[in-house]
């Protein structure tokens, strides 16, 4: 009995410190999630999730990077989001919010907060939804059109139009659907965020914030 108290002591004092290696290295894994990402003039915090937020400058434009961790979607998987924004006053009447399979649980959006729903033709990528604070008029309508190509990627989720500044929020990363199942594993943000995945939403960004201020001008 002696012998198979040390034994269970021991192998708890293993799993405690196992257990303790592996939150640190989540603690590690988790702050560093953006340090790939390169920005001019970068100031970074890390949120009570201890995943980054990122401000900096691209191409003279505020950027702002945040990660997004959801772990109570109902039916889906754990995932993590990357918020991409651009902060900057634009000249524009309302907010625009266009999102693919809104559920009504994105905690990262205020999409249902928004009082009028828009009918969309079949141009635009099927199952996506278009909320705004006021009917759309015809320069709203074909600015969106202009930027359909952006949802090429399936992993883009919402795009945000308003008069604060532009944002598009991407799927960077879901729980393994196996592991999840089987032993509750929904351990995200692993590795570091490729800035092969950052320079795209980037770059659709800008060209949208361009055609906001040539049609303004």
């Amino acid at each position: 009995m002696l012998w198979l108290a040390i034994a269970l002591g021991g192998g708890l004092v293993w799993l405690a410190l196992r257990l303790q290696r592996e939150d640190k290295a989540r603690r590690v894994a988790r702050k560093s999630w953006l340090d790939r990402i390169a920005l001019d003039n970068d100031r970074r915090i890390v949120a009570a999730s201890g995943f980054p937020r990122a401000s900096g400058e691209r191409e003279g434009v505020t950027v702002d990077l945040q990660a997004v961790p959801d772990m109570l979607s109902y039916r889906k998987l754990p995932a993590l989001w990357l918020l991409v924004t651009l902060p900057e006053s634009l000249p524009l009447r309302q907010r625009l919010n266009l999102m693919i399979r809104p559920s009504g649980t994105e905690a990262f959006s205020h999409f249902g907060e928004l009082p009028h729903q828009t009918h969309l033709p079949d141009s635009f990528p099927p199952h996506a939804a278009l909320r705004s604070e006021e009917p759309l008029d015809p320069d709203e309508a074909a600015l969106l059109a202009r930027h359909l190509a952006l949802f090429a990627d399936p992993r883009v989720k919402e795009l945000v139009v308003s008069p604060k500044g532009l944002r598009i929020t991407w799927l960077a990363e879901e729980a393994n659907r196996g592991r999840y199942l089987l032993f509750r594993d929904a351990e995200i943000g692993r590795e570091a965020l490729d800035p092969a995945s950052l320079d795209p939403l980037l770059t659709h960004l800008h060209a949208l914030r361009r055609d906001i201020l040539e049609a303004a001008a």
